[in-house]
C-alpha cells in the first residue's frame, strides 16, 4: 500500500510559511543593502550600528529588569501553586485550575485594557514596577504548568523516607524536594523570561515614560523608518529565545 505524501508536503508548507519570513530576516541584517529587496553583499555594519545606539541599550536594560524581577516572582509563585494545586484537594479544585488557566486563554489586548485600568485606579504611576506586576499576572501560570506536569510524575514516598530518618520539613524541602523539582522550575523560569522579553501588547498598555523596553523600542523605530539596524536586533532577540526555549525543552523532557 502507498503511503500518501499529503501530509508531509503540508507540514513542510505550513513550515515553510512560518520559518521562511523568518529567514529573510535572518539573512537581511547581514545585507549591506539598506533595501531589503536589494542584494549588496555580505556585511556586519548593521550590528555594529546596533551595538553604537543608545536607546536600544537603554531598552535593553529595562528589559531584562523587568524579565529577571518578573522571573523570579513568577518562580516563587508559580511553583507554590503548583505544589498546592497537586497536594491538597479541595471543593474548589476545578475553580482553583481554571483561575490558573486563565491568563493563558485571555486575550492580551483585553489583558493589558484591564491591567492599565486597574493601576489607573489604585493610582500607580506607570513604570517598570507596573511592567513587572503585568508580566507576573501571565507568567505565573505558565510556571505553574510547569512545574505541575513535574509534580504528576513526582514520586512523594522520597519525601516521606527522608521524614521517617529524621529530617524536618524544611531540609525535606531543601534537600530531597528542590532537588527533584529543580529541572522543572528551571525549565518554567526559562519560559517565564521568555515570555517576558518578547511581550508587547501587554507591556505596549502599562508603560510609562522611561521605560521602554525592546519590543516597543522595535515597534517605536519601524513607526518612524529606521534603518535595518531593526533586522539585526531582531535577529539577536529571536536567537536568545530560541535558544531559552530549546534549553526549557530540553529539561522538561530529561525529566519525562
Amino acid at each position: 500500500m502507498t503511503r500518501s505524501r499529503f501530509p508531509i508536503v503540508v507540514t513542510y508548507a505550513v513550515l515553510a510559511f512560518f520559518y521562511l519570513p523568518i529567514l529573510v530576516l535572518v539573512v537581511n541584517s547581514f545585507n549591506a543593502s539598506r533595501f531589503g529587496s536589494t542584494w549588496g553583499g555580505w556585511s556586519l555594519g548593521w550590528y555594529e550600528r546596533l551595538f553604537s545606539h543608545r536607546e536600544i541599550w537603554e531598552a535593553l536594560q529595562n528589559t531584562l529588569i523587568v524579565a529577571v524581577a518578573a522571573t523570579a516572582a513568577s518562580v516563587v509563585l508559580g511553583t507554590l501553586a503548583a505544589f498546592a494545586l497537586h497536594r491538597w484537594q479541595s471543593r474548589l479544585q476545578r475553580a482553583h485550575f481554571t483561575l490558573i488557566y486563565t491568563p493563558l486563554v485571555v486575550p492580551e489586548i483585553l489583558m493589558g485594557i484591564s491591567l492599565l485600568f486597574f493601576f489607573a485606579a489604585l493610582g500607580m504611576p506607570l513604570g517598570l514596577v507596573t511592567i513587572t506586576l503585568a508580566h507576573i499576572t501571565f507568567c505565573v501560570s505558565y510556571v505553574a504548568l510547569v512545574v505541575l506536569g513535574r509534580l504528576q510524575d513526582f514520586d512523594w514516598a522520597v519525601v516521606e523516607a527522608a521524614q521517617d530518618l529524621g529530617a524536618g520539613w524544611w531540609t525535606t524541602v531543601r534537600r530531597v524536594l528542590l532537588p527533584l523539582l529543580a529541572p522543572g522550575i528551571v525549565a518554567g523560569a526559562l519560559l517565564a523570561f521568555t515570555l517576558s522579553v518578547d511581550d508587547f501588547v501587554i507591556t505596549f498598555f502599562v508603560a510609562g515614560p522611561g521605560s521602554t523596553t525592546l519590543p516597543i523600542q522595535i515597534y517605536s523605530m519601524i513607526k518612524h523608518g529606521s534603518p535595518p539596524v531593526i533586522n539585526a536586533l531582531s535577529t539577536l532577540l529571536l536567537a536568545v529565545t530560541f535558544a531559552a526555549v530549546w534549553l526549557s525543552r530540553r529539561l522538561t523532557e530529561e525529566n519525562r
